[in-house]
């Protein structure tokens, strides 16, 4: 590999303010269109009201574009924080960085989640956030250098990959001299399939001591990775110096090591008996959501396959490669961030390469495996590399791939326009096949590439079927396409998906087993507080760095014997610790609640300012909330015509199925509007979903730019 000196377009020198109690006090603005680098005070009032990761993101991303923005617009900005407790190693869980764009599927804020080490280490080098703003003339690769004290924007050489595992690589041999360099470097990257989506994801890298080689985490949601390579930006790289535990400067670190110390042993205890997730990580979830008929097969119409067991965590356990611990953050007892390694790639440019898969995670199994009737691990592998390689969302590609397939099955597409592509449900290698096209913006791709809403339309437009049956079972919400989880019989994620400010994920609110399962949530009521309360705590997670696997994926059973157990009580006792230990601030667990209220009406009212975010935006396709065709019915006949009987005291035996249908829409359709209503009230805002003026006041957001919107709509 040829060694470049690489040409500095614009470099800016700093000094870092000095991190304290998880702050540095600064974040770092990069115009890669202008050429331009400043650094910005964090204020008081943006340190208290917006807190860090996902409030910073959406307080700078809000100054950073006008209504009118469009993802495409050089206004638009790549936001990346980690939050106050980022980086963390005495408690599992602690490494995340969260990044926000306007998203080209859905026109909103998106913010998505992602391990590895690059938020960590951009707080360590001196910055509580980046900001990425502009459209560079040329390939461009940002360098935020530590140890020489500056920052640096390089022209990216003709001969620098763009696919993530080789970028890696190149920028390895590049700008690592040593072993140490490359265990302080991370970076920030989304591949050459990013460029001709819609659905790019953006691949934070970790340096895997062990393996000696690069691994790779997703913010997969939403589309980042399109807009960060319409910027023209090859990579962000940070290199950030040697650090310890105490590299936040906690306030107080014994409080921190000494709760950590405690889940680190529950973890290390309950692990092994409940979900096995240090051997098995997400995967485990795979056979529990098919006994339970919650895992998605064939676009969502069944919950359940007899398949399954070739595809659940036994499988991929034995095919992990375990040097144990292996998690994305250093310190995580959890380690769930499995990966295979040596997978011979079978087709693409890569085939006959050797390379490490990382995952697969239960939302890449389910999502492209069993929603696409593929049960072959291998081709799920297959799928896994070149989505996160190429930078495309594994979410988005599965489900929007399971549309397309009952699309084919149905008759809506054909060959001749898929360009000779059989898309039947199973078929690994056609999605494998349009995978590729997608990397290369060409066939039938390039069209699949623009998701599943705009899919829609095109169809439409273009097959002269029915708008109606496209709506019910193409799966997204606001544009962007579901998560990978079986709503039908559980109206609280229904609102879960359809109520969530980013559109359908599950890192909201994951009610199913409360509501469905365990019965929990019995009146509108019950749900409309499950969905203020999980949802405000997980959004506190995105506030300050965490990941929400430790808090609900291993739990010591003596929150069993507390007033809510579903609230996890002794592990919001932690989080009220830590968060504490770090901060210096004596936070209690309704304080920390109220932080995510402020940041979750900002960004309501964010999306109401970027033309969407009312009521009609938080409809939901209604094969989430039943059964769409005959087909579906005869699947769960027994179940649906008991129902029939218990909700509206009909006699299915004197019906038809036509008719059975049409009064299951009717009855789930209006459930739907009235958890809005007690949603809506719940949260404080009006019956078309806006905040009200009190509520605005009462969280301190009633900033004059922020009162200007809400009064446009009440």
């Amino acid at each position: 590999m040829i060694h470049h000196t690489l040409s500095v377009l614009a470099e800016a020198p700093y000094e870092t303010t000095g991190l304290q109690h998880g702050y540095t006090g600064q974040t770092l603005y990069v115009n890669v269109g202008e050429g331009r680098i400043a650094a910005k005070p964090v204020s008081a009032n943006m340190r208290e009201t917006f807190i860090g990761g996902r409030g910073f993101d959406l307080w700078l991303l809000w100054h950073g574009v006008r209504d009118s923005t469009q993802w495409d617009d050089p206004e638009n900005e790549i936001v990346i924080a980690s939050g106050p407790c980022g980086g963390t190693t005495q408690y599992p869980g602690s490494g995340k960085s969260i990044a926000a764009a306007i998203s080209p599927l859905t026109g909103v804020p998106i913010d998505s989640n992602a391990g590895g080490h690059f938020g960590p280490y951009l707080k360590f080098a001196g910055w509580d956030a980046i900001e990425v703003q502009g459209i560079a003339q040329q390939e461009v690769i940002i360098l935020i250098n530590a140890p020489a004290g500056k920052i640096q924007i390089l022209a990216a050489p003709d001969d620098c990959p763009t696919n993530t595992h080789l970028l890696g690589h190149w920028l390895n041999e590049q700008l690592a001299e040593t072993e140490k360099d490359r265990e302080l470097m991370a970076f920030v990257s989304a591949g050459h399939g990013s460029e001709h989506t819609l659905m790019g994801c953006l691949n934070f890298s970790l340096y895997d001591r062990k393996r000696k080689d690069l691994r790779y985490k997703q913010a997969g949601r939403g589309g980042i990775g399109t807009v960060l390579r319409h910027k023209h930006v090859r990579a962000l790289v940070v290199r950030t110096h040697p650090f310890g535990g105490d590299a936040n400067r906690p306030a107080d670190l014994k409080r921190i090591a000494r709760t950590g110390a405690e889940m680190n042993r529950e973890v290390t205890r309950w692990d092994p008996a409940q979900n096995r997730m240090r051997s098995r990580g997400t995967s485990y979830l795979v056979q529990i959501m098919d006994d339970y008929d919650l895992l998605p097969v064939k676009n969502f119409q069944c919950g359940s396959h007899p398949e399954t067991p070739k595809i659940n965590g036994e499988i991929w356990e034995k095919r992990y490669t375990q040097n144990m611990p292996d998690g994305c953050w250093f310190g995580c007892t959890l380690a769930c961030a499995h990966a295979v390694d040596n997978y011979k790639l079978q087709t693409g440019p890569y085939a006959g390469s050797c390379v490490i898969v990382d995952g697969p995670e239960y939302e890449t199994i389910a999502g492209v495996g069993s929603n696409c009737g593929i049960f072959e691990p291998a081709a799920i592998l297959e799928i896994n590399f070149y989505c996160d390689t190429y930078g495309i969302d594994t979410i988005s590609f599965g489900t929007g791939m399971a549309f397309v397939m009952e699309c084919y099955e149905a008759g809506v597409l054909t060959k001749e326009m898929t360009g000779g592509l059989d898309l039947a449900f199973g078929n690994a290698e056609s999605a494998l096949a349009v995978l590729h096209q997608m990397a290369e913006g060409e066939g039938f791709g390039k069209i699949f590439g623009q998701g599943i809403r705009r899919m829609k339309t095109i169809f439409a437009e273009t097959c002269g079927v029915d708008r109606q049956f496209l709506d019910d079972i193409g799966m997204e919400a606001k544009g962007l396409e579901y998560s990978e989880y079986v709503t039908k019989e559980s109206l609280a994620q229904q609102g879960g998906y359809g109520l969530a400010n980013k559109g359908p994920q599950h890192d909201e609110a994951w009610l199913i087993f409360m509501d469905q399962v365990n019965n929990q949530l019995p009146t509108f009521e019950d749900k409309a507080e499950a969905l203020h309360y999980f949802p405000m705590w997980r959004t506190w997670f995105g506030l300050c760095g965490f990941c929400k696997l430790p808090w609900n994926d291993v739990v010591d059973p003596k929150n069993a014997t507390t007033d809510e157990p579903a609230k996890i009580p002794y592990h919001v006792a932690n989080y009220v610790e830590i968060y504490n230990g770090v901060t210096g601030a004596e936070a209690t667990a309704d304080d920390l609640i109220r932080m995510s209220e402020r940041v979750y009406n900002f960004q309501r009212i964010f999306n109401i300012r970027m033309g969407h975010g009312l009521r009609d935006h938080d409809a939901i396709p209604y094969r989430s909330m039943g059964p769409v065709t005959e087909a579906e019915y005869a699947s769960r006949r027994e179940r649906y015509d008991q129902q029939l009987i218990d909700w509206l005291r009909l006699d299915p035996a004197t019906m038809t199925v036509k008719e059975k249908l049409a009064q299951h829409r009717a009855y789930r359709t209006e459930q739907y509007e009235k958890l809005i209503d007690a949603v809506y009230a719940r949260r404080g805002w009006t019956s078309q979903g806006v905040p009200t003026l009190q509520t605005v006041r009462d969280l301190g957001i009633d900033y004059p730019e922020v009162l200007e919107v809400i009064r446009k709509h009440l």
